[in-house]
């Protein structure tokens, strides 16, 4: 080790390693992690953080996000919602194709690189969208810098065919042909896995019956709706033998089938949010539309499986499906529920709300950091740069106070969308994010968000 000073020492913390926790300061130079040193040591640097009583995580990589840049301001933009990662202590968001227009070419893919790149308070990855099937397109995304790639089984939400361009493969030939394209890539492909004909069945027979009421959202995409698509989907691709995530999973049904191909050594993992694993289906008579997302919220049951899936692997990844939208189209619902658009916004509660499991024992540190970093970092190809500390990653870390709490008020939340985070508000987490630091730079203090728009950097597997 150069006997030069640090840029950066962060000093005095317990560091979440990848098997352990440890006493150890952080010595940070050119934007990675240079050393880290026994506590007490005679380091020098240009810059100490304290932090005595706090522990030191990788920085959370949220691997499943929508901001929908530059379409839709009114909603969020790139600079309010990285913002709000960066408060919630994420310092990796991986970007879903959905905008206007659709992220399905690589002419659109580079559009938005550089209009995040301008933009983002953190650092970005981009999912590209395969659905149009043009193997130069699908493989152009990829040269560009593709961090995966996207596909919904279901048909693209009515009066939304130019977001969904390129996303939606409601046929069973159409998702064939994508998971072909996108093992040409070596990337991962993840699956908004609902199966279309007996989502759309049920819709209709509700519809047909004068339903507008919250618990329809749930009747119209019981668990084996999701259950099915999972599998049909990987029945497919024993066949293609492409590289698979599968995106929100929310039921016990669909665990259990996820499982069966992972037993069998496939190549298939998957993920669920905050939401699936705190909120059952009561939340849509407390809140309606606010807890309207896709796949819908379930049962208690449902809600204990999930955490039995991310404690045994299984489920790789706990991770946020952030969506904001405007409190005037949830207001939709009021006089049809089926018009309100599905999603709420979460990043701010991810690293609070998984830190809160361990306090609850639900979880070890270690899991959690695995949960919220390392695995996606991993499977994406991003490790060992991202999701964890170590000599020689990125500086990306977020500092905790799990002696603290955290009350959410939404008023104060930095996301443009704050206002329809109804699920979050006034709920008390067992933890406090007391620091993000991004390449070795203090981007929030605890109170505030530091560095500019244009600070965060691209990512791309490799």
């Amino acid at each position: 080790m150069s006997a030069a000073p640090f840029d950066l020492l962060v000093r005095g913390g317990k560091v979440v390693l990848e098997n352990r926790v440890e006493p150890l300061d952080v010595g940070v130079r050119n934007g990675r992690i240079a050393a880290l040193l026994a506590p007490g040591s005679s380091a020098r640097a240009a810059r100490v953080v304290a932090a005595e009583g706090l522990h030191v995580l990788p920085g959370a990589v949220d691997i499943h996000f929508h901001v929908r840049a530059p379409a839709y301001p009114e909603r969020g933009t790139v600079e309010s919602e990285t913002r709000a990662a960066a408060a919630g202590g994420v310092t990796t968001v991986f970007e879903m194709p959905i905008s206007r227009p659709c992220c399905g070419t690589p002419e659109v893919f580079r559009a938005r690189r550089e209009h995040f790149a301008e933009r983002a308070h953190v650092n970005f990855g981009l999912y590209g969208a395969p659905g149009r099937l043009r193997r130069d397109e699908v493989l152009g995304m990829a040269d560009e810098g593709a961090i995966g790639f996207k596909i919904f089984m279901t048909r693209a939400p009515k009066g939304r065919d130019d977001e969904f361009d390129g996303l939606c493969l409601p046929a069973t030939a159409g998702q064939y042909e994508a998971l072909k394209l996108v093992k040409e890539t070596g990337l991962v492909v993840v699956v908004h896995a609902e199966d279309d004909s007996l989502l759309t069945h049920l819709t209709a027979q509700l519809v047909a019956a004068g339903r507008n009421d919250p618990p329809a959202h749930l009747e119209s995409r019981p668990p084996f709706v999701e259950a099915t698509a999972i599998a049909t989907l990987l029945t497919m691709n024993q066949a293609v033998g492409a590289r698979v995530h599968i995106a929100h999973v929310s039921s016990r049904h669909a665990l259990d089938t996820l499982r069966a191909f992972q037993r069998r050594g496939d190549d298939v993992t998957g993920e669920t949010c905050p939401q699936y694993l705190r909120f059952d289906q009561g939340a849509l008579a407390k809140h309606g539309a606010y807890a309207k997302i896709n796949p819908p919220l379930r049962t208690q049951g449902d809600i204990e499986a999930l955490w039995e899936g991310v404690r045994d692997g299984s489920l790789i990844a706990i991770t946020t499906d952030h969506s904001p939208f405007t409190v005037a189209e949830k207001e939709k619902a009021r006089t049809d529920l089926w018009a309100a658009p599905p999603g709420a916004p979460g990043v701010e509660e991810l690293v609070v709300g998984t830190l809160d499991a361990v306090a609850a024992e639900r979880l070890t540190l270690v899991q959690a950091a695995r949960l919220i970093a390392t695995n996606g970092a991993r499977r994406f190809g991003l490790y060992p740069r991202k999701g964890v500390v170590q000599e020689g990653a990125d500086a990306d870390l977020t500092l905790v106070d799990l002696d603290a709490t955290t009350t959410i008020d939404r008023h104060r939340l930095h996301t443009a969308s704050r206002d329809t985070d109804r699920l979050y508000d006034g709920m008390t987490f067992r933890a406090r994010v007391a620091g993000t630091i991004l390449a070795g730079e203090v981007v929030f203090d605890g109170e505030e968000v530091l560095n500019r728009p244009g600070d965060g950097r691209f990512v791309r597997p490799g």
